[in-house]
């Protein structure tokens, strides 16, 4: 599993990262956790949060290292050394102070990305992966760029027939202008999580988002307020995929109570999933079917959670595409097909069997 990463999400991915190493079954799985610090460098090193639950109370094998069988002490990252073969990872372009973890990528059977924002969500760790020929979890390196991208994603979008929500780009050169009434909302155009985004109620307020968010990006999204019910639903498959009951976002976030915030999303009690949500039987079919057409048209396999909105005239919009969503406690994507009948443990097997089925489908062709 890699997680971590370079992002502003990393602490969001490490959440996530714990949250799937608890659910992974020991005794199926053995796994070995990569941890990517914010300045970029791969980690084997026990200097992770990252821990399970002490093996000997839960009454099961713990995850060890497959070359020493060392059980990790309390606050260890699972460590596995480098068997000394290299194997196809062995020259993965990673830092050179990053020890062993070459060697342990070139032997592993399947890596589970759970890495949020640039360097991680936005195809470089797919497109390494890709180099190494190793089976991967999720989108590949042109569904990941093009869903991290809103812009471009939005581009695209429009392009398949899917509506979307408005928004305007603005560039560096741009002048800080948009067409629409008050409120909208400002954000980077490549980052997650609601970090660097604001809502922005009157004109004064608009150049200082802007400048938050250029914080995080070059390029920033000035999106149109949409007046209705904000919508997620989960999608988890390859060729066919299936999607999830949809969920109401009722968010309740101690930062600003009325949108889907930072807090809303990661603070306990920041928000409420409401499933199924309160729209109509067909607005909900139509949401399932919206974001499986999002979900092809943008290139995505294993999973994703399409987030969208039920106006108040009964239109659905897509407004973006997660290919990573979070997997931690309060997650929705886990907790939507929870819902539809597929437990968390059970949807971490489903996407790992994805994965292996992918890169056999994949390993056919000719180049």
């Amino acid at each position: 599993m890699l997680t971590g990463g370079r992002s502003s999400e990393h602490d969001v991915a490490l959440a996530s990262a714990r949250s799937v190493l608890a659910a992974l079954d020991p005794a199926r799985y053995d796994v070995v956790v990569v941890e990517i610090s914010r300045d970029g460098r791969w980690s084997l090193e026990a200097r992770s949060t990252l821990a399970r639950p002490d093996p000997d109370s839960a009454g099961h094998p713990s995850v060890t290292d497959t070359a020493s069988r060392r059980i990790p002490a309390e606050g260890e990252i699972p460590y596995a050394a480098p068997s000394g073969g290299g194997g196809a990872a062995a020259t993965l372009p990673v830092p050179a102070s990053s020890d062993g973890v070459m060697a342990v990528l070139g032997e592993v059977d399947v890596v589970l990305p759970v890495l949020h924002g640039p360097f991680g969500e936005d195809g470089t760790v797919q497109g390494l992966l890709e180099l190494a020929g190793k089976p991967y979890v999720g989108a590949g390196v042109l569904g990941s760029a093009l869903a991290m991208d809103k812009d471009i994603f939005k581009v695209v979008m429009r392009g398949a027939g899917i509506p979307v929500t408005r928004s305007v780009t603005l560039r560096r050169s741009s002048p800080i202008e948009h067409p629409f009434d008050y409120p909208v909302f400002v954000k980077p155009a490549r980052l997650g999580s609601s970090v660097g985004i604001s809502k922005v109620t009157g004109p004064e307020a608009l150049e200082p988002a802007v400048a938050l968010a250029r914080r995080h990006d070059e390029k920033v999204l000035i999106e149109e307020f949409v007046d209705g019910v904000e919508v997620e639903c989960g999608v988890l498959g390859n060729e066919l995929p299936q999607a999830s009951v949809p969920g109401e976002i009722v968010p309740h976030g101690f930062g600003d109570a009325d949108w889907y915030d930072y807090s809303a999303k990661y603070d306990e009690g920041g928000m409420d999933l409401i499933v199924p949500p309160r729209i109509s039987a067909e607005q909900v079919r139509r949401v399932q079917e919206i974001s499986v057409d999002a979900f092809l048209a943008a290139d995505c396999e294993g999973m994703a959670r399409v987030d969208c909105f039920v106006t108040r005239a009964g239109d659905v919009l897509v407004n973006e595409l997660n290919t990573i969503p979070g997997f931690t406690s309060t997650s929705v994507y886990a907790k939507l097909f929870e819902a539809s009948g597929i437990a968390y443990g059970e949807l971490l097997e489903r996407l790992l069997e994805l994965a292996l089925e992918r890169h056999e489908r994949r390993s056919r062709l000719a180049y």
